[in-house]
C-alpha cells in the first residue's frame, strides 16, 4: 500500500468515527428529560379505573386476551394511561400470540426497568418513566431488530390515533 492511499483510508476512517461519536452524542442530547409525576395512592384511585389501579400502582396483570388494544392496529402511538407518555409507536407493536399487547421496542428514555422475583423466577419489569405505572414484563424472545418483546397489559395503556 502507498503511503498516500494509507492516509487517504486512515483520515476517512477518523472522519467515520467521528461522525458516528457526533450521532450518539445528538442522540443521547435529543432525549429529553422526564418530569415526574407523584400523587397519593387516593389521588391515583380517584383519576384510574379499580383495573388500571390494580395493574399501574400495584403490579398487578390482566388476564390475557382482553384487552381491545391486541387488535389496535392503525398507525399512532401507544400512551400510558396513568399519565399520558409516549411509550410505544405503533409501528413497533407485534402480534406476540401471548393475548397482551407486544412491542420490540420503546421510545428511549420513557421506560425503567427493575428486576421482579414474584414468580419465583427472575424477570424484568418495566414501568413508565413519568409515574412509574407499571405496564409489563421484557422478554429476550421478540423479533428483530432488536429481539426483544415488551409484553405490556393493555389496560396499562392508551392508544392515541396519528391524525391525518
Amino acid at each position: 500500500m502507498q503511503r498516500r492511499d494509507f492516509l487517504k483510508l486512515s483520515l476517512g476512517a477518523a472522519s467515520w468515527l467521528a461522525l458516528c461519536k457526533t450521532i450518539r452524542l445528538s442522540q443521547a442530547w435529543a432525549q429529553q428529560t422526564i418530569e415526574r409525576i407523584v400523587m397519593s395512592n387516593d389521588e391515583w384511585k380517584k383519576k384510574l379505573s379499580p383495573e388500571q389501579y390494580d395493574v399501574l400502582r400495584e403490579e398487578g396483570t390482566e388476564r390475557p386476551f382482553t384487552s381491545p388494544l391486541n387488535n389496535e392496529h392503525h398507525e399512532g402511538i401507544f400512551v400510558c394511561a396513568g399519565c399520558g407518555l409516549e411509550l410505544f409507536p405503533s409501528n413497533y407493536k407485534f402480534d406476540s400470540g401471548t393475548g397482551w399487547p407486544s412491542f420490540y421496542d420503546t421510545i428511549p428514555g420513557h421506560v425503567e426497568t427493575k428486576t421482579d422475583h414474584k414468580l419465583f423466577m427472575e424477570r424484568t419489569e418495566y414501568h413508565c418513566a413519568r409515574c412509574g405505572g407499571h405496564q409489563g414484563h421484557v422478554f429476550h424472545d421478540g423479533p428483530q431488530p432488536t429481539g426483544l418483546r415488551y409484553c405490556n397489559n393493555g389496560v396499562s395503556l392508551k392508544f392515541v390515533s396519528k391524525k391525518a
